[in-house]
């Protein structure tokens, strides 16, 4: 695991290339604590560092093939790297390392940029051909791994974190457009960043470079849709089972010392279990909760790690909730305001103490259906649109705080403007937003960007378009975002074995009817686990990783809300000062709850304070675990 940077193209002044490489490798040195490494040749400069996890001792990095013709540096794990080593050797290629890098160099030779395609695993990497002088860019087919690039005058600049391109003094110039996607969604969604002109390439994509043909992209890998299943329902559970078991299994490689994270859930709880039955010793489980009983977890999770016999971790915390606010800023390469970033980083925290490697269940709420947003939706069903139209023209005249107007307005959409509202806030005024209307008027409406997305709601399926949807926007924006960074900050590797490619080529292609119903989610995934967790996970409500967000806000964190009364000069270049206002006193008297976007408003706040006061070009700070 490792964080990688660099730049082709117009080279700067004589002398400069290493200085300015190390200097973006060292604003990333939290990624790859253990080792640095280096190519500078004329047009390029290639740098990463390295947390290492397999070949310890010889997988140093930048790797190059047998004549020095093609060079690459590489982040994340190809768990499928031995199977291709031996095919490569087969063919004649010699191998100097025994670490999964060496094999993209060796399979470029082969198959050049189609190489990416046998490829299983999270992985963003640069690869320099000094035979026609390009640059590949690659990224995992499902965005576990990030990777952004800024496209200069006669070349480009890449980088795993945007703070690598802060440490070379770019910009910072802020996209308006990307604070509103920020503000709708709590991240900014790919290809856009909160940064003018610096975009992340979407999962599943190649960028290739040359001097002659500039920026080319293209997807690799799209989601297979859905398909007539000639299996019967038995025969899909036990593929299902068995491709579980195989995945797990696959993300278990590794020469440092790996566990995992048990919330006691349907997903960390089966990914433990199944790493049960093939480690060697007792596996290494980590859970934290928070003073408050209804937000603390560690006892079902204690539960679960009793049974599954593994050596469970435990903290219940009450953390500095100033300093870790301030904390979270700078360890977000741009504003995210998921909450749950503070549990996910605490928990990574606590797991870096014990391991280098940590096993999570992400992924499989939009494989199988876990989210209950999908069962309503399915419940709910279609309104006929001469209603919509009534319904939604009487929401709009109600006050935004009149009582059963969100009903009517949520009744007022169609299925999908329904399911979307859940997923983006309102950003216009009249809609009951805060963004300036200077700054949000005459842009494309951003449940656009998602609609588009899902237009031919694959063949009717509604159940697979909805989990199509968020395993292109939600997943890798938020979930797979919060937990890079997170754990990357502690120099942690989260590995995430539900994204594993069979697994989801499998899943993927699996009706949406046989994964969730209107009444009950993961209905097949939960058949498939039957007698694999302990029965009691099984029959345990979906908590999620969430914090007691409401009673910090009148407690701990209320000055926080207080200071929304005036916002500060960076605020109020996006947002409106009254609508802020308004937010703050609806929720303080208890009228509404805004606790989602005062979220937002205090994080972006702080994450624009950290931008300008320059913490955002080096390694983050972070908070420290403080135990109730």
């Amino acid at each position: 695991m490792c964080g990688i940077a660099g730049f082709v193209g117009a080279p700067p002044a004589e002398g400069e290339s290493a200085s300015r490489l190390r200097a973006m490798c060292d604003a990333i040195a939290h990624r790859g604590p253990d080792d640095a490494g280096y190519f500078v040749d004329r047009d390029v400069a290639l740098g990463m560092r390295r947390l290492r996890v397999i070949d310890v001792h010889g997988g140093r990095q930048p790797v190059s093939n047998e004549d020095g013709t093609v060079t690459v540096v590489f982040n994340g794990e190809i768990y499928n790297h031995r199977g291709l080593r031996r095919q490569l050797e087969a063919g004649g290629h010699r191998f100097r390392t025994h670490s999964d890098t060496e094999v993209l160099v060796h399979l470029f030779e082969d198959f050049g940029a189609a190489m990416v395609g046998k490829l299983h695993g999270m992985f963003a990497f640069a690869l320099w051909d000094s035979r026609d002088r390009s640059l590949l860019l690659a990224r995992d087919r499902t965005g576990m791994k990030p990777l952004s690039y800024l496209e200069t005058a006669g070349g480009l600049v890449f980088c795993s974190e945007i703070r690598s391109l802060l440490a070379l003094g770019v910009g910072p110039s802020i996209s308006p457009g990307a604070v509103m996607q920020y503000l709708a969604f709590g991240y900014v969604p790919e290809p856009a960043s909160i940064l003018e002109g610096v975009q992340k390439l979407p999962p599943g994509s190649l960028l290739t470079w040359s001097h002659e043909r500039g920026i080319r992209i293209e997807k690799y890998w799209h989601p297979p849709i859905p398909e007539p299943i000639a299996m019967t329902e038995s025969d899909l559970v036990a593929t299902l089972r068995s491709k579980l078991d195989a995945a797990v299994a696959s993300h278990l490689e590794s020469e440092v010392p790996l566990g995992a994270f048990l919330s006691g859930g349907l997903d960390s709880s089966t990914v433990v279990a199944l790493m049960t039955r093939h480690a060697d010793t007792r596996v290494r489980t980590f859970s934290i909760g928070f003073a408050e009983d209804k937000y603390d977890e560690s006892a079902a999770a204690r539960s679960v790690a009793a049974e599954l016999d593994t050596e469970h971790t435990a903290l219940v915390l009450r953390p500095d909730l100033d300093a870790t606010l301030d904390s979270i800023a700078t360890i977000f390469d741009e504003p995210f305001g998921d909450s749950s970033a503070i549990p996910m980083f605490f928990v990574a925290q606590l797991a870096r103490q014990s391991v280098t490697v940590a096993l999570s269940g992400d992924g499989g709420d939009e494989l199988f259906g876990g989210y209950s947003r999908y069962v309503r939706a399915l419940r709910q069903g279609e309104t006929a649109r001469p209603l919509r139209r009534v319904l939604s023209a009487l929401g709009m005249m109600l006050p935004h705080f009149a009582p059963g107007r969100n009903r009517i307005m949520d009744m007022g959409r169609s299925r999908w403007g329904r399911y979307i509202a859940q997923m983006a806030a309102p950003l216009r005024l009249d809609e009951g937003g805060v963004a300036r209307p200077d700054v949000a008027g005459g842009r494309v409406r951003l449940e656009d960007q998602l609609l588009h997305l899902v237009s031919n709601d694959l063949h009717g399926d509604v159940a697979a378009s909805m989990m199509k949807l968020d395993l292109e926007t939600y997943l890798p924006g938020d979930i797979l975002t919060k937990v890079d960074r997170t754990s990357m900050a502690v120099s942690l590797e989260a590995r995430v074995p539900f994204l594993d490619a069979d697994l989801v080529d499998f899943a993927l292609r699996i009706p949406g009817e046989m994964r969730v119903t209107g009444a009950q989610t993961k209905r097949l995934f939960r058949r498939a686990i039957e007698g694999i967790v302990p029965a009691s996970v099984l029959s345990r409500p979906k908590q999620g990783f969430a914090i007691p967000l409401a009673e910090w806000f009148r407690g701990p964190l209320r000055h926080r809300i207080d200071a929304l009364r005036r916002p500060s000069s960076g605020l109020l270049e996006f947002v409106d000062g009254d609508a802020v206002r308004r937010l703050v006193r609806e929720h303080s008297v208890g009228r509404r709850d805004h606790g989602g976007m005062l979220w937002r408003l205090i994080v972006l706040d702080g994450w624009l304070a950290a931008l300008r006061s320059g913490r955002l070009g080096s390694p983050p700070a972070l908070p420290k675990l403080r135990v109730a």
